[in-house]
């Protein structure tokens, strides 16, 4: 998308961010969004985080996850990009069932072959390991999901994690996607 602040593009009336939050906010008790840029428009929906300037600009979702992991009141966060918008009902809930099904601190959503790697449910606990990889260079989301054990949650047959990253999806996506299946029933990286 270029320089365009992809959580506030507009897609079928109203910002990707909206759509996000829409599906996001009756999952989690509360929300938090990573956005270091547009703050003033990003409050509407959220309590909004910058990343840790120490870090350096624009180190990518896991500075928001970090963020949001020092900001938050609660042990658990569950996190999902802007750029998703058709997010399962009940994204949460399985990946908070596979955390207590088996002991993991984090748990990520997968389908059709492919992690998804910023839709998680992590331990706020996981906060120094996680500034100790940010503090290092390191930045690939996975490699540091493995670092810490991470439970992959299968999601086959959902259909409500495609990404718009490019004004063709954009334009492609505009029509589809129309109804996610109602399911079962957090820190939201933003605009970045």
């Amino acid at each position: 998308m270029g320089e365009v602040d992809k959580g506030l593009v507009p897609w079928r009336g109203k910002p990707l961010v909206e759509h996000v939050r829409d599906r996001f906010a009756p999952q989690v008790g509360g929300l938090l969004i990573s956005a270091n840029r547009n703050p003033e428009r990003y409050a509407v929906y959220g309590a909004v985080l910058a990343d840790d300037a120490a870090l350096g600009p624009w180190q990518g979702p896991l500075a928001g996850v970090a963020a949001g992991l020092a900001a938050a009141a609660t042990p658990w966060v569950a996190v999902a990009p802007c750029d998703t918008p058709c997010l399962p009902l009940d994204l949460v809930s399985r990946l908070a069932h596979a955390i207590a099904d088996t002991g993991a601190p984090l748990a990520v959503a997968g389908a059709h072959g492919r992690r998804h790697s910023v839709c998680m449910l992590l331990a706020v606990s996981l906060l120094p390991d996680l500034l100790d990889y940010l503090h290092r260079g390191s930045r690939r989301v996975d490699t540091w999901q493995a670092r810490v054990r991470a439970v992959e949650v299968p999601f086959d047959g959902e259909d409500g994690f495609f990404n718009i990253n490019t004004p063709e999806q954009l334009a492609d996506k505009e029509g589809s996607h129309d109804k996610q299946a109602p399911g079962a029933g957090g820190a939201g990286p933003g605009g970045g």
